[in-house]
């Protein structure tokens, strides 16, 4: 059969591509605002807005963005990518004065791998849904719901 040949390199002309070449200036970053960063600098230092500064260049014929030039100001400026995150809120339990029980009900263990009900003083707060779970009520809830199902004609 035919097998295809591969080629073989020339490196001499390889080395001789990669020393000659010159990235595309289009694609460096920021090359077309690093001829007004002092321009830039010294409006920031008048306290104008990232926004501001990317309409007076592009009136003046700067092809630019505002996001490029708040992005160059963060960069470049502010010396690095780095943004402020919002911290995680907790929540927190409300603090009040509950008259405690003398004797708590017994709760009945979950089964199987339903989670618990939470507790009063837990932060925790579920979303939903909100279904009936007959294996977690007591004997006389579950009592009254067979008996609210035994009472209702099924549906056709």
């Amino acid at each position: 059969m035919n097998t295809p040949t591969i080629p073989t390199p020339d490196l001499e002309s390889l080395r001789k591509a990669i020393r000659e070449y010159q990235p595309d200036p289009s694609r460096i970053p920021f090359s077309n605002l690093q001829p007004f960063h002092d321009s830039i600098v010294e409006l920031r230092g008048k306290n104008a807005s990232y926004a501001a500064i990317a309409d007076l260049l592009i009136q003046n014929g700067v092809k630019t963005s505002r996001a490029r030039v708040a992005e160059y100001g963060r960069i470049v400026l502010e010396g690095g990518k780095s943004r402020k995150r919002r911290k995680r809120v907790r929540t927190m339990p409300a603090v009040a004065a509950k008259p405690t029980p003398a004797t708590p009900a017994p709760t009945p263990a979950p089964a199987g791998n339903v989670t618990p009900p939470p507790k009063e003083d837990s932060p925790y707060r579920s979303r939903g849904p909100h279904i009936a779970n007959v294996k977690m009520m007591n004997q006389s809830e579950r009592e009254e719901f067979e008996a609210s199902l035994k009472s209702k004609p099924p549906a056709s």
